[in-house]
């Protein structure tokens, strides 16, 4: 398999999950490469359902090796419950297939507080954060003042560090309004989680060096979706991290040379979880999605906005990702509608855009102009091989992923592994 990289096309929640852990059975090495126990990824096999927040989705797969990189940000107390609540169901989890890199940062519980803290004083202004302190851990990057992994396996240094991190951030605490944290019970804590992860441990930047002069397959998994990317999307309203193709290299230390191709996961239609503009945003689907029960999120379990496929959004995350390839997922909740609309440009007033808008006022203005599209009307759940999918599903699909100058290579129409047609 190429060196591949997996990035969301859209506001997050694509269904990365199933789409990855569909790729990897061509892979030998999964790379999650940027943010933190606020995604998930949700897989089904068979009648089982496995929520994955930290460890990559190849872990459901054996023989292959799981990689947490160098641009995540980890809180070991979670991390540790991940792979103890995956053992439980089965899945073999041990330093042999999941490593953890030692210049990861590590979430405190400092973070996750400030986190709430100040979405609470935005008031109406909140970004919609999942309150797992991951902003501010990217924060203490930022500043050089963060603590890494490999802090946390070293007991003497972690406590020496720690106690002049707390004493300063129960400062900021306290000013918020907030409940200071105890010194003695963080550490204890954390002191425990570090013993526990010390054995997956090590510097898989050089690892993946090494497997890359191999010339062995990596799959790079990203979290979020392009409009959430620091950078490059729909700023405040983002995260802390690059979710588009360029943190793969970063948050990895592999370099872009090395990468092949980049695959973009889009759904049929488009959702995003907090706040901030959804120009397709559409009532009507966002209750008939979320009465077939869809639409959740896996780490939140808040009810995800819904609206109309954006094609100028998916156009932009493909000029910025380079998005070679196309994985579509979600094709059959849209099997019962007689029209789809697709948002083919934005107007306000007489002015036209084909483009997303930088500033954020702009956007929020923004009406989508749109396109229709006859639906199929019959159920595609079951359906295997691209010639026997409706003919107007086909035509749908394929009028997106040109809409969107990508190359449609994977439909999804259901989450098990076996409801995926390649093209």
């Amino acid at each position: 398999m190429a060196n591949t990289i997996l990035v969301g096309a859209q506001w997050g929640d694509e269904g990365k999950g199933k789409i990855i852990d569909v790729l990897t059975e061509q892979a030998d090495i999964v790379v999650r490469t940027q943010g933190g126990n606020n995604a998930g990824h949700t897989v089904f096999i068979g009648p089982k359902k496995y929520v994955l927040h930290l460890i990559p989705s190849g872990i459901l797969r054996k023989k292959k090796i799981c990689v947490i990189g160098n641009g995540v940000v980890v809180d070991p107390v979670g991390l540790v419950d991940e792979i103890k609540g995956v053992l439980k169901l089965g899945v073999a989890v041990s330093p042999k297939n999941l490593l953890l890199s030692e210049t990861a940062h590590v979430v405190m519980p400092y973070h996750r507080e400030l986190d709430g803290a100040r979405e609470m004083a935005k008031g109406k202004n909140k970004i919609g954060t999942t309150k797992r302190g991951i902003g501010p851990t990217y924060g203490d990057k930022a500043a050089r003042v963060g603590l890494r992994i490999i802090d946390l396996i070293h007991p003497e240094r972690f406590e020496a560090k720690l106690k002049e991190r707390i004493t300063e951030n129960n400062a900021v605490l306290k000013a918020l309004g907030a409940k200071p944290l105890s010194f003695e019970k963080v550490l204890r804590e954390y002191r425990a989680a570090g013993d526990f992860l010390r054995p997956y441990v090590t510097n898989t930047v050089v690892y993946l060096h090494h497997a890359v002069r191999e010339d062995r397959g990596i799959l790079f998994e990203g979290a979020q979706g392009t409009f959430l990317d620091i950078d490059h999307g729909t700023y405040p309203f983002v995260t802390s991290s690059n979710t588009t193709a360029g943190g793969a290299c970063t948050g990895s230390g592999v370099p872009p040379h090395r990468m092949d191709r980049v695959v973009g996961v889009m759904k049929a239609y488009t959702t995003r979880v907090g706040e901030g503009p959804l120009p397709t945003e559409n009532a009507e689907i966002a209750d008939m999605l979320h009465a077939m029960g869809r639409e959740f999120g896996a780490t939140t379990g808040r009810a995800r906005r819904c609206g109309w496929f954006d094609a100028v959004a998916t156009r932009h995350a493909s000029m910025v990702n380079g998005i070679d390839q196309l994985a579509v997922t979600n094709l059959d909740g849209l099997d019962s509608l007689d029209v789809i609309r697709v948002c083919i440009g934005y107007k306000i007033g007489r002015t036209r855009y084909d483009y997303i808008p930088n500033e954020i006022e702009t956007l929020a203005q923004c009406e989508p102009v749109y396109a229709e599209f006859p639906g199929w009307r019959t159920p595609t759940d079951k359906v295997r091989e691209w010639r026997k999918l409706p003919l107007n599903a086909r035509s749908y699909l394929k009028a997106i992923a040109e809409l969107t100058d990508a190359e449609l290579a994977i439909a999804s129409i259901g989450p098990a592994r076996d409801q995926t047609i390649f093209l």
